[in-house]
């Protein structure tokens, strides 16, 4: 079965753009041509010349050849990112065996493709590059051609002094990928705290002004509600006691007393008065989610899997509400049956409710329970109409209770939808009131101190 989790950010909006690193090699292509034609034409030093040219003309083939095969807003997975960055090492590790090997100031660009992958790839990308860049510098330390330079004495550096320089660079390479490494994983971990409480402010948002359209429904239909009722008292009056049209009108107000049922509950889900009747085990919340449906002939299989004892929670009105909607779409779609599977441990309980139907579409399987989201898998949907809105409420209700729900298509060759719900038992369990009740104590207990 492939469970779907709760979206998160999309990890492709942290891939790095092509057009960035294509633009950041052709700035290191111009300080190359310059630096080259500059020791060569401008201090008149001897160099390879022709050698220096043609590893950059290979890295400014490669940018062409970049540009035309792919768009500039092409996003770079890891693997293809590290291979670019690679080369952009071995360019220079290239460059610097034919100026001079470490010798060359310009040894010191080694940093900037580790840097670079240190923001944008993860750690393990990073740390190849790394030690990459840590080979090529070691090799360049015993394995280059001079230095270029003036005049018929040469300077001769050390080989102290060379070593000297390969361990500031490796250092330099160790300290400066760390540290931003650090800092764009903050910048990261900010951004993604933004998203998630971006999201929970539209989705509570939404849910809000879903509050504000449930309380309108109830004041409008009130009064058309009671006029259908008056009619169809009226007709019961006068229809034949026995026949299609005396069953129709059954019909019609045993519907109309559901619907005002529907109205009832949407008043009452913040409601924390609950009577005598204040706890629920596991069964009976899967009862009273459930009985409602049970009128419309579709046969329920409820199994309960789990050693004794079996979880109670406190009767939550918007808990009751979310799982009685997941019941009535598995019930509009299901073909022959609803299976509700109850399972729980010593830290979880889980329902999982599942039909035989046509399952969920896979254009919107990966999106199901956001709202207003067009052909999604919700009774009003197959009307029509519908807006995905009645598995939105379910899903945040729901989760307003600690629950985290999975949507999933059976496997083959079964069909049908299930949904996973999910509880940490002591979540479940818990009494809010309760809690609420020995904080007061608690606080009373310390003020009397």
């Amino acid at each position: 079965m492939s469970d779907l989790f709760p979206a998160a950010p999309a990890d492709d909006l942290r891939h790095l753009r092509l057009d960035t690193l294509v633009r950041l090699r052709w700035l290191a292509i111009a300080g190359q041509s310059l630096a080259v034609a500059g020791v060569h034409y401008g201090l008149g030093f001897p160099l390879p010349f022709g050698w220096c040219f043609l590893a950059i003309a290979i890295s400014a083939w490669l940018n062409i050849a970049l540009r035309i095969r792919f768009p500039l807003n092409h996003r770079l997975r890891e693997g293809p990112a590290t291979a670019l960055l690679s080369f952009d090492i071995l360019q220079l590790a290239a460059l610097l065996y034919l100026t001079g090997g470490l010798q060359n100031p310009f040894a010191i660009l080694f940093l900037a493709p580790v840097m670079i992958s240190a923001t944008a790839l993860p750690p393990r990308h990073t740390l190849a590059l790394g030690l990459l860049a840590a080979a090529m510098a070691t090799m360049l330390v015993f394995l280059h051609r001079p230095l270029p330079w003036g005049g018929v004495e040469r300077p001769f550096l050390p080989i102290s002094y060379q070593l000297g320089n390969w361990a500031a660079l490796l250092l330099g390479l160790g300290f400066t990928g760390i540290y931003a490494w650090r800092v764009a994983k903050e910048a990261r971990d900010l951004s993604d705290a933004l998203a998630a409480t971006e999201l929970v402010l539209a989705r509570e948002q939404h849910l809000s002004q879903l509050d504000g359209l449930a309380a309108a429904a109830a004041h409008e239909l009130g009064t058309p509600l009671a006029t259908i009722a008056l009619v169809a008292r009226e007709l019961s009056k006068h229809a034949p006691p026995e026949g299609e049209m005396a069953e129709d009108i059954i019909l019609l107000r045993e519907q109309v007393e559901r619907c005002r049922g529907i109205l009832g509950k949407l008043a009452s889900l913040q409601d924390d008065d609950a009577g005598p009747l204040d706890r629920l085990s596991l069964r009976l919340l899967i009862e009273e989610a459930a009985g409602p449906q049970r009128p419309f002939g579709v046969p329920f299989e409820i199994a309960m899997e789990g050693e004794k004892p079996e979880p109670v929670c406190r009767r939550n009105p918007g808990m009751i509400y979310g799982l009685g909607n997941i019941v009535d779409n598995a019930v509009d779609f299901a073909s022959t049956r609803v299976a509700i599977t109850a399972q729980w441990t010593d830290a979880t309980v889980i329902l999982t409710i599942a039909d035989d139907g046509p399952g969920f579409p896979p254009e919107v399987l990966m999106r199901a329970g956001d709202p207003y989201l067009s052909g999604a898998r919700d009774k009003e949907s197959r009307a029509g109409g519908g807006l995905g809105l009645g598995l939105f409420i379910a899903k945040t209700l729901l989760e307003r209770s600690g629950a985290t729900l999975m949507f999933s298509n059976l496997p083959q060759p079964q069909t049908g939808a299930s949904i996973r719900i999910r509880w940490p038992r002591e979540v479940f369990e818990r009494d809010d009131r309760a809690d609420a009740t020995s904080k007061l104590e608690s606080m009373d207990l310390h003020a009397s101190e």
